[in-house]
């Protein structure tokens, strides 16, 4: 956990975000437990939108505020999909400012955006927390606005992912609830539950942060403990 006092120091812009990140950790019994922290945000068509009000950047600038009080190293891997998957890179306390809106112009801004594949994503971030050698368990924020094109791939890789100690909370842009995500949340044939779903509506930066978080964080607690006693989460 990186402190208070560096983080203000470093990066004094998400200062308040981090209080309100460990409120919600400590409300679930969360506080000191470490995790690696991943984002995974949607650049489909429909997300134009989105990128263009600062939505997308806003939620990557509060994941990073909670990394903060779940990890050490002031990064948090950035994944980027729509039918296709982009290099994945590091968003930094020291360089956080806008990466999200420059990535997205780096390939191609509103011209190129795809379709909705999550799947090729969600192998994408095991790939990397495999590779990582992390001992500490991974929360990915899992951004997306609508139901992936290759329904049967995403829920075959979290019913495999159930077996990771990987935890995937859902984060829904819209006017309407991702009914498919509400599915995801249900979804059975998992060694333990996995996934949470929380949707943001169509205004995300309306909400405050101990919203968000509490939305994020909110049945954590409860996989921790059910992947522990199944040895996923040591």
């Amino acid at each position: 956990m990186i402190t208070l006092k560096k983080l203000e120091a470093t990066a004094p812009g998400l200062l308040d975000s981090a209080k309100a990140a460990e409120v919600s950790l400590i409300k679930g019994a969360m506080a000191g437990q470490r995790m690696a922290v991943y984002l995974v945000v949607d650049r489909s068509g429909s997300m134009a939108s989105y990128y263009r009000d600062g939505s997308v950047q806003h939620l990557a600038d509060r994941v990073l505020a909670l990394s903060t009080r779940l990890d050490d190293d002031g990064l948090v891997p950035l994944v980027m999909f729509d039918n296709r998957l982009y290099s994945t890179v590091g968003i930094h306390l020291t360089d956080y400012q806008g990466v999200v809106a420059d990535q997205h112009e780096i390939h191609g801004g509103d011209r190129t955006m795809g379709l909705t594949r999550y799947a090729i994503a969600m192998q994408a971030v095991i790939d990397h927390y495999q590779a990582s050698g992390a001992a500490a368990p991974a929360l990915v924020v899992f951004q997306t606005d609508g139901i992936p094109d290759d329904a049967y791939d995403t829920e075959q890789l979290l019913r495999t992912a159930s077996e990771l100690p990987m935890f995937w909370s859902f984060v829904g842009f819209g006017r309407h609830r991702v009914g498919f995500l509400d599915g995801l949340n249900r979804l059975r044939g998992r060694a333990v539950d996995n996934a949470a779903y929380v949707h943001l509506g169509s205004n995300p930066k309306a909400l405050t942060d101990a919203e968000l978080y509490d939305g994020i964080t909110n049945e954590l607690p409860g996989w921790l403990s059910a992947a522990r006693q199944l040895g996923i989460v040591r």
